[in-house]
């Protein structure tokens, strides 16, 4: 079933806010087997948003909409719908009721213009709101659906999860769709794609999609069959491929994390962690302190931004500042070793690098990062340029030494 997403709002298409309901919906959408076709972000113009609609009915057997079912006067949705498919918007007692009662639960007396939810086009099916005013409204008609929900984030996946899901489940899908997703992190997207084989031929029906990120790239294998079984066998047959030619770059599946990846292994391992940052600032901690139960495995860690703290904390000799400087390979490991011993953990990781924009130089320009390890068995550092722009920087290296720890506890070369 051909499939649009439209996302409603001046904001979306000014950039001023984040479409993550697109993104959100396609996948839900992809899993039951509808194929996403196009997404589409429109304005809150009454003109625009029945053109886009109207196109979309066109080409498209099933339509989601978000955005524009508030009370506010730019919130003009409804109105785009009735003119659409010619009807009138309908007053709703039980829908009124519903929303006073919502406020007044929260102690707050109900503003009169959100009598404006109240009304919902003629012969709409309506699917309710638990955490919102404003409930989803969906149109059957001449082998069209059309569904609209509201734009606030955690409304509409309630919505979509609660009651569109299971809505559509009862459609006939020609198709069933089989998604898996292998993540990888420690390799560039050209080198991992040179490694898969550039000239392999995919069976009918599959897919593979590379998603870079500042963690590492994600493998996404979709493929479709007549049933779940042919789906499935054909997906893992890709999968298998993946993991004979890059099984070593693989941390995990679907949601798993590196951060969490890590902190299973060392629990698996009983051992502890410790880390010594310098130029990401604390950001390392931040992310192996994400995890739930990151306590029983993270020990803590020190921020030497300064030379002195480096000295003084972590035992960095003098010597090594004078002669290398703070951003060298002797610096990272006597950091490693130096946090290692303060806090008595089995690993230690650090992270000294320059960080820019500024106080980079032609022997070490703005992104080369040193990261050291310190173990029982091992003490190193290795070098890493992440580039010049700070925030990805600071972001890359954090994951680049997570990557490290994984190789060291599983000892892959």
């Amino acid at each position: 079933m051909i499939t649009e997403i439209i996302t409603i709002g001046d904001e979306l298409i000014t950039g001023h806010t984040v479409d993550t309901n697109a993104a959100l919906i396609a996948r839900y959408l992809t899993d039951l087997g509808f194929s996403v076709r196009y997404r589409t972000s429109v304005g809150d113009s009454l003109e625009t948003m029945e053109e886009a609609f109207r196109l979309a009915l066109k080409r498209a057997r099933l339509v989601i909409t978000t955005g524009g079912l508030g009370p506010t006067d730019d919130d003009i949705t409804r109105k785009a719908i009735v003119r659409l498919f010619r009807r009138n918007l309908i007053f709703h007692q039980d829908l009124l009721d519903d929303i006073r009662a919502r406020f007044k639960r929260r102690g707050i007396e109900m503003p009169a213009i959100n009598q404006n939810q109240a009304l919902v086009p003629q012969g709409a099916s309506l699917f309710p709101n638990k955490y919102g005013s404003a409930v989803g409204i969906c149109i059957a008609e001449e082998g069209r659906i059309f569904i609209s929900l509201p734009g606030v984030p955690n409304e509409a996946e309630q919505i979509l999860v609660d009651e569109v899901i299971p809505y559509l489940r009862g459609l006939q899908v020609n198709k069933v769709v089989k998604t898996i997703k292998l993540r990888t992190t420690g390799i560039f997207e050209s080198k991992l794609a040179e490694l898969i084989g550039h000239e392999m031929k995919l069976e009918s029906g599959v897919k593979l999609a590379y998603l870079p990120s500042y963690g590492g790239v994600d493998l996404r294998v979709m493929a479709t069959g007549e049933d779940r079984q042919e789906a499935t066998d054909k997906a893992q047959r890709l999968v298998r491929h993946l993991e004979e030619s890059c099984g070593r770059y693989i941390y995990g599946r679907e949601d798993d994390t590196l951060e969490g990846v890590i902190g299973q292994l060392l629990i698996d391992n009983d051992k502890t962690l410790a880390v010594a940052e310098s130029c990401t600032g604390g950001k390392l901690g931040e992310l192996i302190t994400s995890v739930s139960g990151a306590s029983g495995y993270f020990l803590g860690g020190i921020i030497a931004y300064a030379n002195e703290v480096k000295e003084k904390q972590l035992g960095v000799e003098n010597e090594i500042l004078e002669k290398h400087g703070a951003v060298s390979e002797p610096c990272a490991v006597a950091m490693a070793v130096g946090c290692r011993g303060l806090l008595n953990a089995d690993y230690a990781l650090s992270i000294t690098g320059v960080a820019g924009p500024s106080g980079g130089t032609e022997e070490k320009p703005v992104g080369t990062t040193f990261i050291g390890l310190a173990s029982a068995h091992a003490s190193y550092a290795r070098k890493f340029d992440f580039g010049a722009r700070r925030d990805s920087g600071r972001a890359r290296a954090t994951y680049a030494a997570l990557e490290m720890l994984r190789r060291e506890i599983l000892d892959i070369k």
